[in-house]
């Protein structure tokens, strides 16, 4: 079926505006199944290199955080030679069923920026020429920042995570044997919950444009997302004030950096809107 080519000055049904999407959304589905393929046949590297890393105590934050213990004389669980748990799978289907889903997910995440190009590219049309010109970075920015959050969980939140939760014992009568898909689905929820919590910026920008959000508004619940930030913090690492401070202070940086942005979009919006008022004047 042939593609309808709208023209700026086209008028769109919903329905046309259905069959686009369907377009954008089967192209995007596409690519993560492409991407996903490829990480099907890195199943290796995939799983012993990526998943299984924060595992191993020669993770990278593993030492980091040892280095710290050993410089302030501090005996530290980061410094042990191996995490006391065991990952096994209980299912007949389960190894099988972790390989597929990861592979899935990985294609969205390496994918991400495609997918995001192709929702822009469905969103654009219905800007107009100056916001259009103001959102050039959109893909690039929003990109980054996802890939900044997804290392930011996978080198912080997951191993931090990892290590308390595998150490941890009600009794020495109890082992820990985690199933495979909780261990996977506890890497996944980390890396893809930070990147999507740092799109932040990206998403306070867009409700300042449609008049949803003020940096007074931001200012006003500042501490109420401070201790939001905190249980957040506190949920997903270990019970010790330096990890919540490692995890909270990005996420604060994030909200204050969303602050200096809304304003932004305000000052600019009143500048254009100051410069309209004055081009009606010179008409008048």
């Amino acid at each position: 079926m042939a593609k309808k080519i709208a023209t700026p000055h086209d008028e769109m049904s919903f329905l046309d505006h259905l069959e686009e999407l369907r377009w954008h959304l089967i192209r995007s589905t596409l690519a993560i199944v492409i991407i996903g393929c490829v990480a099907f046949l890195m199943k290796d590297f995939i799983f012993d290199t990526i998943l299984f890393g924060p595992k191993k105590m020669d993770f990278p934050t593993y030492k980091f955080f040892c280095k710290i213990g050993t410089f302030f004389g501090i005996d530290s669980d980061f410094c042990a030679d191996e995490l006391p748990f065991t990952i096994q799978s209980r299912l007949m289907s389960g190894q099988f069923s972790a390989h597929i889903w990861t592979s899935i997910w990985a294609g969205f995440i390496v994918g991400f920026p495609y997918v995001l190009y192709e929702m822009w590219k469905f969103i654009s049309p219905g800007l107009h020429e100056n916001e259009r010109k103001h959102s050039k970075g959109f893909i690039f920015t929003a990109s980054l920042l996802f890939f900044l959050g997804a290392l930011f969980g996978y080198y912080v939140v997951a191993p931090l995570s990892i290590n308390f939760l595998g150490s941890y014992q009600v009794s020495q009568e109890v082992t820990n044997e985690f199933d495979l898909a909780s261990y996977v689905g506890s890497v996944r929820i980390s890396v893809i919950s930070c990147g999507l919590i740092f799109e932040l910026p990206i998403i306070v920008y867009f409700l300042t444009k449609v008049g949803l959000v003020t940096p007074e508004i931001l200012r006003k619940y500042r501490k109420i997302s401070l201790v939001v930030v905190l249980i957040l913090a506190a949920v997903i690492t270990p019970p010790d004030i330096v990890s919540q401070v490692v995890v909270a202070l990005p996420i604060l940086l994030l909200y204050q950096v969303s602050i200096y942005i809304s304003k932004g979009v305000l000052k600019r919006e009143a500048k254009k809107e100051a410069k309209l008022a004055d081009q009606r004047a010179k008409k008048s």
